[in-house]
This record gives structure tokens, sequence and C-alpha cells, in this order.
């Protein structure tokens, strides 16, 4: 295998595995100085900093969440990344009081690499069936 595509790999686990762990701070090492994250298709968020915030709003949202990598794909400058999201329901999520319903979804990421840092990073999710899991 390409040793970038290895490395671009290897990139994209650890910065999942900082999240998973909510070192927040250690993932934005991670990203590029000009990193993008676009939270659906025409919602770009510019610098690690606005990432963080989306980011921790939700994952605080699932005290203990997991999610676990289950499929990486590679090639060239881009990483495909489909995982599954567990957690409960425990803190307020898009306007919704916690519930302790759990909420099981299945996510796809495309990050693209640059310089050896993430450049870009788009999440694809169903925010409908979310809503249903967190209502039901």
């Amino acid at each position: 295998m390409n040793t970038e595509i290895t490395a671009n790999k290897v990139l994209a686990q650890k910065f999942y595995d900082y999240l998973q762990n909510e070192d927040y701070e250690s993932a934005a090492q991670l990203c590029h100085k000009d990193f993008i994250f676009y939270l659906q298709l025409d919602t770009p968020i510019y610098g690690t900093d606005g990432f963080i915030v989306s980011e921790k709003a939700n994952f605080d949202a699932f005290n203990g969440f997991k999610f676990t990598v289950e499929n990486m794909f590679a090639e060239d400058d881009r990483v495909a990344v489909f995982m599954i999201f567990d957690g409960y329901h425990s803190a307020k999520l898009m306007g919704i009081e916690p519930t302790g319903n759990r909420v099981r979804i299945s996510l796809m990421m495309l990050l693209q690499i640059k310089d050896g840092k993430i450049f870009e990073k788009r999440a694809h999710f169903d925010k409908a069936d979310i809503l249903r899991q967190l209502t039901i």
C-alpha cells in the first residue's frame, strides 16, 4: 500500500481516537491551519475553534458515548470513514431536553488531507433519524 495513503489512514484513526476520548485539543492539532468542517453539505465552519464547539455540543449530549470506526477507505488525499455512534441522551440537544433514550446512528465522514494534516472534514448523517430516536 502507498505510504501516503497509509499515513492518511493512521492520521484519521488518531483523529477519531482523540474525539472518542473528548481530547478536542489534540484532535485540533491534527488539523490544517485552514481547516474547514462541513456539518452538512452547505454549512461550512471555518477553523478548529468552531469545529470543537460543534462537536463538543453534540458529544456532551451523550455522556459516555462511543463511536466505532467500522470501515476506512483511502485514496490519494481522501479518507472515507464509516462509523457507528452509540450513546444515551443525557443533555439538551437540538432543543430537546434529555430523554435518556439510546441513540444509535451511522455516520460517514470524508476527510481531505493536505500537508499531513486534516484540511477538510465532511459529515454525513441522517438528522431525521436522530430526532426520531430522541423523541420516541
